[in-house]
């Protein structure tokens, strides 16, 4: 199906950190990055006035989307009938395992509001059974974290909690002139692939979130003060860790053996 290339005629919300994407050379960046095939399941999040939506149907036929906006919502709906399933809330509250069905995984795609870029991120990491890769646009500060190396000042939380689980790669930077109204900062798109196995151990996944967001809650300490209330200082003699670096300093797979040692 060709959808209605009428433009859908609703102002931007700054409740919902709308920005839509409109530049005709960076949507066909994204849809050969994506490169989707008829069959498969895509899953598009925040697709807006549907610039995007158009050229993933062109390519499958059709898609699912999930669209606060009701407005925009219902715009979609009318404009692309049968070729769009689309579901109007909040995509923090979906459970990706229902929208699969039992079917194949899912390719999720999406222009995401950066103010919930990070919360997002974490929802999607424990519903990673579910999908078969990630393609977003964020904000290109967000991407810089997620791939940071270890040492770097913008190597953090984001950076070693993702780690495990999947294969972060930079695709390319988009500047503020690809959207309506422009944004402030740059953006960029970034592809995530959730890994068929732990990429190393971590034992017990509450223990290692909470000594993560401890180390990198009080970046400036060293480790022995930050971990101070949960990890015994044996244990970085133990594993060969200096307790007087910063969390910076630490691979993931370092955080993933202190997590192990601590939880005994």
């Amino acid at each position: 199906m060709i959808p209605n290339q009428r433009s859908i005629a609703i102002f931007p919300r700054k409740r919902f950190g709308q920005h839509f994407l409109h530049d005709p050379q960076v949507i066909a960046r994204i849809v050969a990055a994506i490169d989707p095939r008829p069959g498969e399941h895509l899953v598009e999040i925040g697709p807006g006035r549907g610039a995007l939506t158009a050229s993933l149907v062109q390519r499958i036929g059709k898609l699912d989307a999930i669209e606060i906006d009701r407005d925009l919502a219902r715009e979609l709906a009318s404009r692309f009938g049968s070729a769009l399933t689309i579901d109007a809330r909040n995509v923090l509250d979906v459970d990706f395992a229902a929208l699969r069905a039992g079917g194949p995984k899912l390719r999720v795609v999406g222009n995401l509001p950066y103010n919930i870029s990070t919360p997002l991120l974490f929802h999607l990491l424990g519903q990673r059974a579910e999908i078969a890769d990630m393609h977003f646009m964020l904000q290109k500060e967000v991407v810089d974290r997620m791939a940071a190396a270890p040492g770097s000042k913008i190597y953090g939380r984001l950076t070693v909690m993702l780690a495990p689980w999947v294969r972060i790669e930079r695709l390319f930077t988009v500047g503020p002139g690809a959207f309506s109204p422009p944004p402030r900062v740059s953006s960029a798109i970034v592809r995530v692939v959730p890994l068929p196995e732990p990429a190393f151990d971590i034992g017990p996944a509450p223990h290692f979130d909470r000594i993560v967001r401890a180390a990198f809650s009080q970046r400036r300490k060293t480790l022995r003060n930050s971990l101070k209330e949960t990890i015994d200082p044996a244990l970085f003699v133990q594993l060969g860790i200096d307790d007087g670096a910063r969390p910076e300093q630490l691979a993931p797979a370092q955080f993933g053996a202190l997590a192990r040692a601590a939880a005994g």
